[in-house]
């Protein structure tokens, strides 16, 4: 199994976040790249620079007038008077109908769902080399590796068809499975964030050729709050193939297991021709996020089950922030699953 990444991707280092209404350091920060590039080393996979793709498979997921404000956004931002160097909106739409404005402030509002999707001058070019990552490991498995992983980052599993959020701007999860779908009937995204896929939900919310099943902290108490829920099933033709499975919050390894098994059965019941993993490390019992209680040796546990189900597989780094274990994580999980295949 190789690795992809780019050290682009750590370009983009926002500067402020709203956490109980006090403004501070970023969660997710360009350290965090050191810290999972050690454990891929620690796992002994080879390291490759991403390939270039087309914006074409960009667009497959997310709306052109959105890739456009994350690429040129941000200029135009910067001519307002005593703009701060991040677009950060202060109006949102929140009723139906609405419109799509012209003035940037509107739009930054319309494609920016929350405090956590900021967009700098280095945005763009760290989200696109992310997709990028996603993309060549995607091409890999397409072309006949049993598994690849991708070190994205930024994440992507709370980006929207035309929203960011959550720390996420482009799904990267969401662009590998729609690759995937040129060799494949069928694809499943499992996510296992301790945070709610909903950008990818989002996306594939009335498709049935795409099956998305997350494990999260229950959204009641918990980011993102307004999805994740058991009773989000899927509409019109994707109508039975988004399944949710939200566990208390500081779930231990025997809750996750579990909730995994179900995940499990519901995949083999789909049949589909390969799997995308949203590789999540924040559910660890140390991640500042608090939001799950599994531990390293859990992760492996996840890891051999995951590779058990016998697919072909992109793994996708999704979240897992600042702790002393994130890369003794990731490394826990690469090396349990490349042995359990």
């Amino acid at each position: 199994m190789e690795a992809v990444f780019s050290e682009i991707q750590g370009r983009h280092a926002s500067q402020r976040f709203l956490r109980h209404g006090a403004v501070v350091d970023y969660p997710e920060s360009p350290e965090r790249l050191q810290r999972l590039l050690a454990g891929v080393n620690k796992a002994g996979l080879d390291l490759r620079q991403p390939a270039s793709f087309d914006d074409a498979h960009l667009a497959a997921v997310h709306s052109r007038r959105y890739l456009d404000f994350l690429a040129n956004g941000h200029a135009e931002w910067m001519k307002l008077p005593g703009a701060f160097p991040e677009i950060m909106p202060s109006a949102r739409p929140v009723e139906t109908p609405s419109d799509y404005p012209s003035n940037i402030l509107g739009r930054a509002g319309w494609h920016i769902m929350d405090f956590a999707g900021a967009v700098s001058a280095e945005t763009w070019g760290s989200v696109r080399m992310s997709a990028m990552s996603a993309l060549t490991a995607a091409d890999l498995v397409a072309g006949g590796a049993d598994a690849a992983y991708a070190l994205c980052r930024p994440p992507g599993h709370h980006a929207y068809g035309e929203r960011s959020g959550g720390f996420c701007y482009l799904n990267n999860s969401a662009i590998a499975a729609q690759y995937l779908r040129r060799a494949h009937d069928r694809v499943a995204i499992l996510d296992i964030d301790v945070h709610h896929g909903n950008g990818t939900q989002g996306i594939f919310y009335d498709r049935g050729d795409v099956l998305t099943v997350s494990i999260h902290a229950d959204p009641a108490t918990y980011y993102p709050f307004y999805y994740g829920y058991a009773s989000q099933v899927g509409a019109g033709a994707g109508e039975g193939f988004n399944l949710n499975l939200p566990v208390p919050v500081r779930s231990d390894d025997r809750v996750w297991a579990q909730a995994l098994e179900i995940a499990r059965r519901c995949i083999a019941d789909y049949r589909p021709g390969a799997l995308v993993l949203a590789l999540g490390l924040d559910a660890h019992e140390a991640d500042p996020l608090a939001g799950g209680a599994v531990t390293t040796e859990g992760f492996a546990v996840m890891a051999r089950m995951i590779a058990e189900i016998g697919l072909p597989t992109v793994l996708v780094q999704e979240g897992g922030y600042l702790s002393p274990v994130l890369g003794d994580n990731l490394a826990a999980f690469l090396t349990a699953f490349r042995r359990a295949r």
